[in-house]
């Protein structure tokens, strides 16, 4: 079967391998390849940035399927086949909730269903309110103009993390570099392997600092579960781990592309601003229509799988789009318009995909929510004649699957 590529230039027959789909420069997403995809490609090949192909899944049912498909297993860097010349064991050993399964995997999770279920986040709310007040008032003094993506929209999910989990937030200026450097290169490099490692002594320490000096918050809980033997260490270290690296920052992208939006859209501004009651149905629907993750999750296939008449087989990488999948007209009628009254956007069958599905789904699914919802109406309160200021265009990382504004030069 030959597939049309997206990429391709000229006419005539095109390969069958297609190169990734990406959102065209300055634009957030998802790139116009995934809704040709849908309708006549659903399961496509493409390269890969690390010298691999994948299986590219754009449809809701097979991205709802794929997700939770017991057969598909996120893969750790043992997984991939080495480049030639590279030894076996030069990768770095970055390992995250993500990557484990199994008993280890349940039991992390029911460690923290508590901490990080609706109750618990909704009793969080107030402080999680304070917080954001605490950077709008910093952002207000700076300002106007200012970079809202600096001075707010990055630092807030961060901030909330660091305060559940016990992340010192004044170590940022450290570790936000070296997490910047240990996924930019995280699958080959040495230089990845070498900052991979101070990540994990860095986690380390923080391990050690909890078991000596308890604090109230997710680390020490885990610390001491740890301690009566319910987890083990290199478990509270997944955990951790898994809070640098995702814990934060797809909650950032989010925010960004969120208030990005709306911005452009002034009456959309205003009916949030005017009509609250509106902001539950709201943030659903922005976590629909926000492509951030336009191919960011990774699975590897154990054993081989039939879909659209072809073969996943055995160890092959596979990549279902939630982005693509939130736009599936089969699904959402007028799927490309941002509608804040949309009904029927509410996580489930039928529902958006933000948050995956299955034995791998957001543990901080609650808390995004709640991050969202409190940084768009604390925004609404301090600045409710927010508007992207004159003559500063907002950027855009465009080598990035992951896509939200690097700045968002804005006034008031």
């Amino acid at each position: 079967m030959t597939a049309q590529s997206p990429g391709a230039r000229g006419s005539g027959p095109e390969p069958d391998v297609l190169d990734f789909p990406l959102p065209p420069p300055g634009t957030m997403g998802p790139p116009a390849e995934a809704a040709r995809l849908r309708e006549n490609c659903p399961l496509a090949r493409v390269r890969m940035p690390m010298d691999a192909t994948a299986w590219y899944a754009t449809r809701y049912e097979d991205v709802r399927m794929l997700l939770a498909d017991p057969r598909l297993i996120r893969p750790t860097i043992n997984d991939w086949p080495s480049r030639p010349g590279q030894p076996a064991d030069d990768g770095p050993r970055l390992v995250t909730i993500a990557e484990l399964d199994g008993p280890r995997h349940a039991a992390l999770r029911r460690a923290l269903a508590h901490p990080f279920s609706s109750r618990a986040v909704r009793d969080h709310l107030p402080r999680i309110r304070r917080l954001a007040e605490r950077l709008l008032r910093e952002f207000h003094e700076d300002g106007p103009p200012g970079d809202l993506v600096a001075g707010f929209t990055d630092p807030f999910p961060l901030l909330v993390l660091c305060d559940l989990v016990g992340i010192p937030f004044e170590d940022r200026d450290w570790f936000l570099p070296v997490l910047e450097a240990a996924l930019g290169g995280m699958v080959t490099s040495q230089e990845g392997r070498r900052v991979t490692d101070l990540l994990r002594g860095y986690v380390g320490e923080l391990i050690a600092r909890k078991r000596n000096r308890p604090g109230d918050d997710v680390l020490t809980q885990l610390v001491r579960q740890c301690d009566d033997g319910a987890l083990t260490h290199d478990d509270v270290m997944a955990f951790g781990l898994s809070m640098l690296t995702v814990g934060f920052g797809i909650s950032s992208f989010f925010l960004a592309d969120s208030v990005h939006t709306l911005l452009e859209r002034p009456d959309l501004w205003a009916h949030l601003r005017d009509d609250r009651e509106s902001m539950p149905g709201a943030v659903e629907e922005f976590l629909r229509y926000m492509p951030v993750m336009n191919g960011t999750v990774v699975l590897l296939a154990t054993e081989d799988i039939e879909l659209h008449g072809r073969t996943i087989g055995k160890g092959d990488a596979v990549i279902p789009v939630p982005a693509s999948a939130n736009r599936d007209e089969r699904v959402f009628a007028d799927a490309d318009r941002l509608d804040l009254s949309r009904t029927g956007a509410i996580t489930g069958h039928g529902g958006h995909l933000a948050f995956g599905r299955g034995t791998h789904n957001c543990l901080g699914a609650h808390l995004a929510r709640a991050e969202l919802t409190v940084g768009l109406e604390a925004l609404l309160d301090f600045f409710p004649r927010l508007h992207l200021a004159e003559g500063r265009e907002p950027t855009w990382d465009d080598e990035s699957v992951t896509k939200s504004p690097l700045t968002l030069p804005v006034s008031w």
